[in-house]
C-alpha cells in the first residue's frame, strides 16, 4: 500500500489540535497544581503532541523519552509490543504522565503501564493520548485524558506516520 499526500482527507486541522491541547493542558494544570511531574513521551509518534502539550504545562516538569512500537510497516498493529528503548530514571513516589500519540488496540499502553507498575511505586500515573480509537480496543486500558476519539481509520500527520512518512504534517488526516 502506498499513501499519497493528495489522497489524505483532513480529520483535524492544526488549529483544532492546538485548541484541544490547550484544553488538555488546563485540565492537567488543575490536576497537578505545582506538584512536580515526570512526563514520558512515547517515541516517535507522540513527539509533536508531547512538545506542544508540555509547553502549556505550568508545573515543575521533567521529560523522559522511550521507544515502543506495535506497528511494522503496515497500517494495522501487530499486537506485539517491541521495546526499542525503555530506560527510565527512578519514578518511585513521582507523578508520572505518559504521553502517547494514539491508543487503538491498547497493547502498547498496557505494556507500558504494566512496566511502570511492576518496576516503580509512583505517586500517580496518568495516561494522556492525542487520539483514542476505542473501536479497536483489545485490552481494558483506557486513557485518563485524550484529545480526540476516532473511528477505525488509519491516520497520519502531526507525528503519526506511514512507514516513516507524514510525521511532519501540521494536521491529522486519513485515506
Amino acid at each position: 500500500m502506498e499513501i499519497k499526500k493528495s489522497e489524505l482527507k483532513m480529520l483535524f486541522t492544526e488549529q483544532q489540535i492546538q485548541t484541544r491541547i490547550a484544553e488538555l493542558a488546563d485540565e492537567l494544570n488543575k490536576l497537578y497544581g505545582q506538584e512536580e511531574v515526570t512526563a514520558i513521551c512515547v517515541l516517535k509518534g507522540a513527539v509533536m503532541f508531547a512538545v506542544d502539550l508540555v509547553k502549556n504545562l505550568k508545573m515543575p516538569l521533567k521529560m523522559e523519552f522511550i521507544r515502543l512500537s506495535s506497528y511494522g510497516s503496515g497500517t494495522v498493529s501487530t499486537g506485539k509490543v517491541h521495546a526499542v528503548d525503555i530506560s527510565l530514571p527512578d519514578l518511585n513516589e513521582k507523578n508520572v504522565l505518559i504521553i502517547e500519540d494514539i491508543i487503538d488496540t491498547g497493547h502498547t499502553a498496557k505494556f507500558l503501564l504494566d512496566f511502570i507498575n511492576n518496576n516503580f511505586k509512583t505517586k500517580s500515573t496518568k495516561f494522556c493520548s492525542l487520539l483514542d480509537k476505542k473501536i479497536s480496543r483489545a485490552t481494558d486500558v483506557e486513557p485518563d485524558y485524550y484529545g480526540f476519539e476516532i473511528d477505525d481509520k488509519f491516520v497520519v500527520g502531526y507525528g503519526l506516520d506511514f512507514d516513516g512518512y507524514f510525521r511532519n504534517l501540521r494536521y491529522i488526516g486519513n485515506v
